[in-house]
């Protein structure tokens, strides 16, 4: 169980990736971004999940630099968006992530959805196999696909995902999801976990918050940590960044975690994969 903000689960290549990070989904391009990439990183975040369609790339490479920090301790990852998937394309996305981003390299680089067209993000993920190859991102993996996907990618694929990034939260457990990476050796990690806050008022997670003398939001991150799931959330609030991470001086029972899984009911705050734009 990780004990720090610094801690890292080792991907299958033997990547150490943090196990805790900073989303940036819906966080503005420029000052807003950058101060909270800031925060992160002051206050010993070395993980920082951002993705094309977002739109704050430029601002995260920002922070990045003014953050002080050496590169190569942090962990950057970004995601190909969907209009931009086929081989060609996305050798070409990447260029262009990496030059907002001001890097010369990516820690994890993700297919951000799978669509409706398996050809296409199988060709996707070769272009993927080929940066991996050619030294330009440390890891690859996807973001969204369910257990069928999975399958349909590990058909063809020369190199294994290390990481696949799906909506998690105790409304929303994923348990045959989780049960196949692990099996096959790919890290899951989650995005939303606090169901954009849509968790945060919920009575059992509540009662288990003020027995251990933590919020809601602590107890789902430490669920998330507690289940071997890496976790990002997103906050532009200093106090909220640290208070998020603040979630490694404690440890939910057995029972607690029993009774947060109980809460599960496979509701989605996000797009369902097997429905967003399935005309890509």
């Amino acid at each position: 169980m990780p004990t720090s903000l610094q801690d890292t689960t080792t991907l299958h290549n033997g990547v150490k990736m943090p196990w805790f990070g900073l989303g940036v989904f819906k966080v503005k391009e420029g000052s807003e971004v950058v101060e909270s990439v800031k925060a992160a990183i002051k206050n010993g975040y070395k993980s920082i999940d951002t993705a094309a369609i977002y739109q704050n790339e430029e601002g995260v490479g920002q922070g990045i630099r003014e953050s002080g920090v050496a590169r190569e301790e942090l962990f950057v990852t970004s995601k190909v968006w969907n209009a931009d998937q086929g081989y060609e394309s996305t050798l070409q996305a990447f260029e262009t992530s990496l030059q907002k981003l001001g890097l010369d390299y990516l820690d994890l680089y993700l297919i951000h959805w799978p669509g409706q067209d398996k050809e296409r993000f199988k060709a996707t993920w070769k272009a993927l196999e080929k940066l991996y190859k050619d030294g330009r991102v440390r890891a690859i993996g996807v973001s969204n696909f369910h257990v069928h996907h999975l399958e349909e990618l590990l058909e063809d694929a020369e190199i294994k995902p290390m990481v696949n990034q799906v909506e998690y939260h105790p409304h929303l457990a994923q348990k045959e999801l989780k049960s196949f990476c692990q099996n096959h050796g790919i890290q899951l990690e989650a995005w939303s976990p606090l169901k954009q806050g849509q968790l945060l008022d919920d009575p059992t997670i509540n009662e288990i918050a003020q027995k251990y003398g933590k919020s809601a939001a602590q107890v789902i991150l430490r669920w998330d940590l507690q289940n071997e799931v890496v976790t990002i959330p997103k906050s532009i609030k200093e106090h909220r960044i640290i208070e998020n991470a603040d979630i490694f001086d404690f440890e939910l029972s057995h029972e607690d975690m029993e009774k947060i899984d109980g809460l599960n009911k496979d509701e989605r705050v996000g797009s369902d994969p097997e429905v967003m734009n399935a005309g890509f």
